[in-house]
């Protein structure tokens, strides 16, 4: 019966492993060939200014903007292929935190009864503010 257990929950665990691959990796590979060309060093500039007002680099947008488009492990993929420091990493995990997969999650909170209005425009607010308190207090 343990042996059972045991085999389920290692091939559960090896499916659960190879769904999370197939996100991060290719989107980890596709930030790091960003960074050889120009187009993150223009999305970084463009971004910079909101960017600043968290802590981030401007670079720091695609991990939320695929964070909040895709879902968390995409943004979690591009986050870790970017050198951030320990207090930018936080920030950044704090704001995907209440802010990511707003497409899906907006649609279950929707038939749930919530405006869609609403659920974006909280998540995003508590991302921003949590980024700026975090900026100030970390």
């Amino acid at each position: 019966m343990y042996k059972e257990s045991a085999i389920n929950g290692l091939k559960k665990g090896i499916m659960t492993v190879w769904k999370l691959t197939k996100i991060v990796v290719p989107v980890y590979f596709f930030v790091t060939f960003l960074s050889y060309t120009p187009i993150l060093n223009k999305i970084s500039v463009f971004f910079e200014p909101v960017m600043k007002v968290v802590g981030l680099p401007g670079e720091a947008s695609l991990p939320l903007v695929l964070g909040n488009f895709i879902n968390l492990f995409a943004g979690l993929g591009a986050m870790a292929s970017l050198s951030l420091t320990p207090k930018q990493a936080t920030i950044l995990a704090i704001m995907l935190s209440f802010s990511h997969g707003l497409f899906l999650e907006t649609a279950v909170a929707k038939r749930v009864g919530v405006s869609t209005s609403v659920a974006v425009l909280t998540r995003i607010i508590l991302a921003l503010l949590s980024g700026i308190i975090f900026n100030l207090v970390l």
